[in-house]
């Protein structure tokens, strides 16, 4: 007798929920302990001023607790093979792409500059086939148990969805009508960087450069990151430019824009590096290393933007 699908789907979801409760990753540790620069980096790019994180009595944001556990890009030694070799299966079952879906944490116990952070990892449940609108596939969580100087500081689950993408049929572009036209989203521009998108609205492209020691520098900063000096001046560059890394954005979709479409990160001439998207070229065609050139594009009637033209030759 033939089994069902349905009966087949059962099979391979017990062979995975073997993997519940096998570890991910055991007596791990952080490469760096709990310090302060990385909390002030954390606290400048999510625009946190707290006082709570800085002082002699300063304590990390709550929400870093995954931040201190991470492997970096040569990752954790401490690593299990149990969850590679789950990744494996639902590869082999034509799983292939994932995508991460949410994260809960729950804190013990503040985390404070010096703390030596370990962590302990486990693959917490594997769901029954679900269908969504990315595709079919599991969701997959793991549970991590944070330790602060050996005492428990927090729980991180982290879950991801490991699915089989779901055949698409391309459907003709329907335009809004223009009452409707969706608008980009606008930059936000304040005192420190206003002078950057004085110069794009005159087609110019400007780089800070320190008074002090010279050291261009780019996004904007109040400050020279190099010697600290509040005092600079601008230079404008070339407008040549590398590929230096790229991402295609294909979904979400959001309104004012069409996926897909490239996404790069620059090095402009003069060695500093800016993101911006690629045109004149498909998406699929950006590769690193591509030289590129610096345009102005209007998105609508007082938007202009930085853009970067590729060339396939």
């Amino acid at each position: 007798m033939t089994a069902t699908a349905d009966e087949e789907a059962a099979r391979f979801h017990e062979l995975l929920r073997a993997f519940e409760g096998r570890p991910a990753a055991t007596a791990g540790r952080a490469k760096d302990p709990v310090n302060e620069p990385m909390i002030r980096h954390w606290c400048e790019a999510m625009g946190d001023t707290s006082p709570s994180y800085t002082g002699p009595d300063a304590i990390a944001p709550p929400t870093m607790l995954q931040a201190w556990t991470m492997g970096g890009l040569s990752g954790h030694s401490d690593r299990s093979c149990a969850y590679d070799q789950l990744l494996a299966l639902l590869d082999g079952a034509g799983c292939t792409s994932v995508v991460a879906t949410d994260c809960e944490q729950e804190y013990l116990r503040p985390l404070r500059p010096g703390d030596a952070v370990t962590f302990d990892a486990v693959i917490e449940s594997v769901s029954a086939r679900k269908t969504t609108k990315l595709g079919t596939g599991h969701f997959v969580t793991t549970r991590m148990d944070v330790r602060a100087n050996g005492e428990p500081a927090g729980t991180h689950r982290f879950r991801i969805l490991k699915y089989r993408p779901a055949a698409t049929t391309a459907q003709p572009a329907r335009p809004l009508p223009p009452k409707q036209a969706a608008r980009r989203p606008r930059p936000v521009i304040n005192r420190d960087n206003h002078g950057f998108w004085e110069g794009v609205r005159a087609h110019r492209l400007l780089i800070q450069r320190c008074s002090s020691c010279a050291t261009l520098r780019f996004p904007w900063l109040p400050g020279c990151n190099a010697c600290a000096s509040p005092e600079w001046d601008t230079v404008e560059a070339s407008g040549a430019g590398t590929v230096f890394s790229y991402v295609v954005m294909h979904h979400p979709p959001f309104p004012a824009f069409d996926p897909p479409y490239a996404v790069a990160l620059v090095e402009l001439a003069e060695g500093v590096r800016m993101i911006g998207n690629i045109i004149g070229v498909p998406y699929d065609k950006v590769r690193i290393g591509m030289p590129v050139r610096l345009e102005f594009l209007r998105v609508d009637e007082d938007l202009e933007l930085p853009v970067f033209r590729g060339s396939e030759g």
